[in-house]
């Protein structure tokens, strides 16, 4: 299949790429540990990169739970198969530890011209064998920094891949770090080739994750999508989702219960704590850290009320993904249904609570996009967007432009998000703004206004900006 997206990705490790081919770096030879979330299309990144190249290149998957005998027999095999000009002098090499198996691919890379290898699936190495950081570390700096090669460390499980890089690990301080996210929204909206409001439907449904958007028909509605993917119970926009949890958080986990709890839409401690505790609430104890391990892992997120007065008791949680955020809240529960061939019963669920849902899964996107835009002319010290509420939620502010968050020094806008199919921002919702905008601290009765809308704003409202879902796409293209 053609490989679509991803050229800032594809710039960023050609950037890597060009300082190995001029030398321009501390050492001749570049190492990036590659990581992001399972299946966002780290592999296919790097085969690609490869590809368009044009130069020797290696690339080694490891195999979880193996045998590291029969890892190290393969990881030599792949260099005397590989494209690589030395690759004849490591045939039949031994390789009884990790040292040696890495000596051979120094041996194999080129002296004189640049050269690329990958090693894929890190976090499984380092668990078979505690020895791989420690010769990674030794062969590096004797003899692979000093060839113009690109090494690349891929690997999903970011505890790991960050662990590569603390002070004290052999490979400190030798690594640049890059994280490879999901298809942005003009990515998004290229591959399925809709109208940008269609495009947002896109992206909150499949979350930018490539096999979920290569499955989306061109031009096809989400309606038309939704009911193809719930007719097939092999479908990417079901299957996806269960198998990357159960990659990190088996069913029976106390992790997956509270991701359950925040996609159902619980947002604060105490609900999801009263959630997950069944008879009675999980105590804070066992919470706590369950909470900071799944924010840890980037698959929760903890937002704050952004305003002149800090409120760091008052944290609101949600799914950071938002493809994991629609397939806890619809097809986790459908897929009993699916299974059994009622993909209707499915879709008429989805299409019950689709506009309440999406009204608040678009608010991230939303204000990720906006300040993608920010600072620009009329906001020059724009550099936080969030939203702030009260412990009551009421009021509740969608948008809140200030020069930091959580706790600002000024507030620049405060804004409010209408996303309905056929019906605008308009002089009722811009009053109830003007008159809620008076509870946030530091905000003034001078303090512009602005609006997000689906569908454009009424003619004569006094706001300082407004957005649609085309200013959302142009924050993602490439400038």
């Amino acid at each position: 299949m053609e490989f679509q997206g991803r050229a800032g990705d594809l710039e960023v490790l050609a950037q890597q790429f060009r300082s190995v081919e001029t030398g321009s770096g501390i050492t001749q030879g570049r190492a990036v540990i590659l990581t992001g979330r399972r299946r966002v299309g780290k592999s296919r990144l790097v085969q690609e990169f490869c590809d368009r190249s044009k130069v020797p290149y290696v690339v080694f998957q490891a195999t979880r739970g193996r045998n590291p005998v029969a890892e190290r027999t393969d990881f030599a095999a792949a260099l005397a198969q590989a494209p690589l000009p030395g690759a004849e002098l490591v045939t039949n090499l031994p390789a009884q530890d990790w040292n040696q198996a890495l000596r051979a691919l120094a041996l194999a890379v080129p002296d004189d011209s640049p050269s690329i290898a990958v090693i894929d699936e890190v976090p499984w190495l380092v668990e078979q064998d505690k020895e791989f950081e420690g010769a990674l570390q030794t062969v590096w700096d004797r003899h692979l920094s000093s060839k113009p090669v690109l090494l690349l460390l891929v690997g999903s499980d970011r505890s790991v891949m960050q662990a590569l890089q603390t002070y004290g690990r052999p490979f400190f301080g030798r690594a640049t770090k890059m994280t490879v996210q999901p298809l942005n929204l003009a990515d998004v909206q290229a591959m399925t080739e809709l109208d940008a409001a269609g495009a947002v439907d896109a992206q909150l449904i499949t979350g930018g994750f490539p096999e979920i958007v290569q499955s989306w028909r061109p031009g096809m509605d989400r309606t038309a999508f939704l009911r193809t993917s719930v007719g097939n119970p092999l479908s990417p926009l079901l299957v996806a989702g269960e198998l990357s949890l159960l990659g990190e958080f088996p069913q029976t986990s106390q992790s997956r219960a509270v991701l359950e709890a925040v996609g159902s839409g619980e947002r604060t401690f105490s609900a999801i704590a009263a959630r997950v505790g069944g008879a009675g609430a999980l105590p804070s104890g066992t919470l706590s850290p369950l909470l900071a391990a799944l924010q840890a892992k980037r698959v929760l997120a903890a937002d704050l009320p952004v305003s002149a007065k800090p409120d760091n008791r008052n944290k609101r949680y949600r799914i950071a993904d938002p493809y994991l955020r629609f397939w806890l809240a619809f097809l986790s529960r459908a897929i009993p249904l699916i299974e059994r061939g009622r993909g209707d019963l499915a879709l008429e669920r989805i299409e019950e609570s689709w506009t309440t849902w999406r009204g608040r899964a678009v608010e991230p996107l939303i204000r990720e996009s906006l300040l993608r835009l920010m600072p620009n002319d009329e906001w020059p010290e724009t550099e936080a967007i969030g939203g702030w509420w009260n412990r009551q939620n009421n009021p509740e502010i969608d948008l809140i432009g200030a020069d930091r968050d959580p706790a600002t020094k000024q507030v620049h806008f405060v804004g409010s998000i209408k996303w309905l199919e056929a019906r605008p921002f308009g002089r009722h919702e811009y009053e109830a703004l003007a008159r809620d905008m008076l509870a946030v601290p530091g905000a003034e009765p001078e303090t512009p206004l602005v609006a997000v809308s689906r569908c454009g704003v009424t003619d004569g409202l006094p706001l300082a900006a407004h957005w649609g879902p085309e200013d959302l796409v142009r924050a993602w293209q490439p400038r």
